[in-house]
């Protein structure tokens, strides 16, 4: 067959000047592949070429035969350094394997990652996006990974019937998993295979063993539902597996035969009862936010490698195996918001590479550890509302909270082993239980008089690790689930780097050496600036000029609550630098602040954009209001000191890509003279009254809720007050005057009396004497009650024009 190749222009204007009419060519770009090939044409003897296109040389003069190898000999050098610089193509798709991915276009229902596909797209050489990135070798798709913007099933509302339900945020009716896995499976070579947020529903087919070769699997914020099927556990070459964020109930299969196993992520489903049966060689588990409802196993202590254990949210019970925060990698261990009881022991290890420990919102007694109490600068670790001793009162229950609140624990659930040594062991504790009661009367008096010292010594130790590290429990509200709001607080540095302190040649390094392209404002706190990590991740860099010169041991007070500034609804730090003056290098001239970069727009912006608008119904704005009330509740109480006055707007509200909140602009403390002046120009860090400041931020976050009810940007105090007057003349006299009083984008999205709630706790906000302000505590709770009553509502079954 004779390769037809798109001729330069020149070579058009050759034919035509021997008068040959130009052949009818491909027209493609002039990959490589032209290249090589045109290079080939031009070293053939002219003869030979011409002869292929219907011309006799024979025929041809002398002149006409020089003015022929001038011409190739003048393209042939150009041709020769494209062809060295171009990228060799030593990938091309099989036609099978390229139909295989036309199918999956269709069937996925185009989407946006995945348009602009033509006969012509070379799959192997296409740019990687973070939507999109396809591997080949060998003429074989080894990596294929596809990133979706539809929503995932923790923050999606959940359907009306308790069950699964095609909407929006799924693929349409018309898909069908089973077929998708049939011509997916037919990429049998796939190394690599991640479908995220592309709305895909239905349970996972066993038919998955087919991917034979497949290292990765990561088909998370999907609405996966059913069992994970058990032939996972035939994919031996499985090192990372992420099913998080689905709707997978049951057991977890058997993954103990997965020996090249090193990640396991199945959080935000509704797995459990029992702990899954996994190898020994995994570097993190992460099971949190399901239905597991069993001890901690002492397999755990088995996985040397283990890094992250991630089982908050669930119902584990039991003591805690002291071994757990000395295996050989520990770092992170979060065991929150669960049913965990018994005390430490005293002699329990610590790995010395721990970073974060939460074991907060349990019902843990005694005291902590020693390793656990330390004042480590590289250690995290959060205990609060358990009954544990030696902390603040303030952020522990009493004792015999956690008693009670045992004894109301349903028992886990037992294995067949369990059972069966149920008997021999009620016999030998009766036994015991004989012989104990013996040495307890001999020791009785022994124990009280050490008691009495142990008080002593108790009431001369001062614990802030308590203050400093923990993050405060809710007011309980019943049968609500922790899934359908958001999580009760805690320490939200998931998923970001840790904490660090930067030098300045890094902070020049990552905004360009401050290029005015990466000036973002300026503020009353200083310059903001954009920058890049080494990792490509985008972030923020605040420059803060300190108002007097201080000496950098003042400011190392200060500098450890910055690190502690990292929660799910705020704009978390990760890390500073602080730089020194020339002239005076004992002193502090500059602080440098570096935010994480949240790219998806302001609450405001969205209430400004009708398009933008339409996308938050009543649901969505609960949930946002009540993503701020918890940022605003961390500042206040989940650090110490807590930090108010922090001139809360709405345009400092910012959405995340899931449209969570996120508070920016907080206060940063960083105080020059403790309680008495700011460093930083024109701010007040500290307010003369704490309490004052708090019921300011509670007023304006009143304000951001009148906002969000009723769709009205306010820009005067004046505005304030008639969307106030409104809101209660509809509450004073009917339903029908309230529901036209709130933003009309909302209507037939809400249940009366979740709105109703939302509206007098908005006025409370706003009442004119700050001591009749509720507190932030008071705020949340009757939130999430607005948002439990709209979830009764839409369960229920009611149209909108119900009340």
């Amino acid at each position: 067959m004779m390769l037809l190749l798109p001729p330069f222009p020149e070579i058009i204007s050759a034919l035509h000047y021997f008068e040959i009419k130009p052949i009818q060519l491909y027209h493609k770009c002039y990959d490589s592949l032209y290249v090589k090939s045109y290079i080939i044409w031009m070293m053939t003897p002219i003869s030979f070429s011409f002869s292929r296109i219907g011309i006799s040389t024979s025929k041809l003069s002398f002149a006409q035969r020089m003015e022929i190898f001038w011409i190739s000999f003048r393209f042939f050098y150009p041709a020769l350094i494209l062809a060295m610089l171009a990228p060799i193509s030593i990938a091309q798709l099989t036609r099978s394997e390229t139909r295989v991915l036309f199918q999956v276009q269709k069937l996925l229902e185009y989407p946006e990652a995945l348009q602009g596909w033509t006969n012509w797209t070379n799959f192997c050489f296409l740019p990687p996006s973070p939507s999109l990135k396809i591997v080949c070798s060998n003429n074989h798709l080894t990596e294929l990974s596809i990133v979706g913007n539809k929503s995932s099933p923790s923050h999606s509302p959940k359907p009306g019937s308790g069950e699964f339900a095609v909407s929006q945020q799924t693929l349409s009716e018309r898909f069908s998993i089973d077929p998708f896995f049939t011509v997916l499976t037919k990429l049998s070579n796939l190394e690599v295979l991640s479908l995220v947020s592309l709305g895909l529903w239905g349970p996972l087919p066993a038919k998955i063993k087919r991917f034979w070769s497949l290292e990765v699997l990561n088909i998370s914020s999907n609405f996966l539902y059913g069992e994970i099927p058990s032939s996972v556990a035939s994919l031996k070459s499985l090192r990372s597996v992420v099913l998080a964020d689905n709707l997978f109930n049951g057991s977890v299969p058997d993954l103990q035969s997965l020996v090249a196993l090193q990640e396991l992520n199945l959080g935000d489903n509704h797995l459990g009862p029992e702990f899954p049966s996994l190898g020994n060689n995994l570097v993190k588990i992460i099971l949190s936010n399901n239905s597991f409802r069993s001890q901690i196993p002492s397999k755990v202590m088995n996985f040397a490698q283990l890094r992250h254990f991630d089982i908050s949210s669930n119902e584990f019970q039991g003591p805690i195996p002291s071994s757990l925060f000395s295996l050989p990698s520990i770092q992170n261990l979060c065991l929150s918001e669960n049913q965990i009881t018994g005390a430490l022991p005293v002699n329990t290890p610590c790995n010395d590479e721990l970073e974060l420990v939460d074991i907060s919102n349990n019902l843990l007694i005694g005291k902590l550890p020693p390793c656990l109490v330390s004042k480590s600068s590289n250690r995290t670790v959060l205990y609060s509302w358990n009954c544990l001793s030696g902390g603040k009162s303030n952020y522990q229950h009493p004792l015999t909270f956690c008693h009670r609140e045992a004894l109301a624990v349903k028992p886990p659930i037992k294995s067949k082993e369990q059972k069966s040594s149920i008997k021999l062991g009620l016999v030998l504790g009766i036994i015991g239980g004989v012989v104990a009661i013996a040495g307890i009367l001999g020791l009785l008096i022994l124990v009280i008089v050490r008691r009495a010292a142990g008080r002593r010594d108790e009431d001369n130790k001062f614990d802030r690790s308590v203050a400093d590290k923990m993050s405060v429990r809710d007011m309980p509200i019943s049968n609500i689930d922790a899934r359908r709001v958001p999580q009760t607080m805690r320490l939200a540095a998931l998923g970001l780097p840790p904490y660090r302190v930067f030098t300045m040649e890094e902070i020049e390094d990552l905004t360009n050496n401050f290029d005015p392209s990466n000036l973002m404002g300026e503020e009353c706190q200083g310059q903001l600036y954009k920058g890049w990590l080494r990792d490509g991740s985008v972030v923020l860099v605040k420059c803060l000029k300190l108002k007097q010169k201080i000496l950098p041991q003042s400011l190392m007070q200060h500098i450890e609550v910055l690190s502690q500034l990292r929660h799910r609804h705020l704009v978390s730090i990760l890390g500073h630098c602080i730089a020194t003056s020339q002239d005076r290098p004992n002193t502090v001239s500059t602080a440098f602040i570096v935010f994480e970069h949240v790219p998806n727009g302001s609450l405001r912006n969205y209430l400004n954009d009708w398009r933008k608008k339409e996308m938050l119904k009543w649901p969505q704005r609960m949930a946002i209001t009540i993503g701020v009330a918890r940022g605003v509740q961390f500042l206040h109480t989940g650090i110490a000191p807590g930090i108010f006055g922090n001139k809360l707007k709405i345009k400092n509200v910012l959405l995340d890509k899931s449209l969570a909140a996120k508070i920016s602009s907080y206060n940063i403390p960083l105080l020059s003279k403790v309680d008495t002046e700011s460093i930083l120009s024109g701010q007040d860090n500290h307010l003369s009254s704490t309490g004052t400041a708090e019921k300011q931020d509670v007023y304006q976050l009143g304000v951001i809720l009148l906002e969000v009810i009723t769709g009205k940007l306010i820009t005067s105090a004046s505005e304030v007050n008639d969307l106030k007057h409104q809101l209660e003349d509809g509450l004073a006299e009917s339903a029908s005057d309230l529901r036209a009083a709130v933003d009309p984008s909302i209507q037939g999205s809400f249940a009366y009396q979740s709105l109703k709630t939302a509206v007098e706790i908005t006025l409370n906000c706003l009442s004119k004497d700050s001591s009749k302000r509720p507190s932030i505590e008071d705020v949340l709770w009757n939130l999430q009650y607005s948002i439990q009553v709209q979830e009764g509502w839409t369960s229920s079954g009611n149209l909108s024009t119900q009340m």
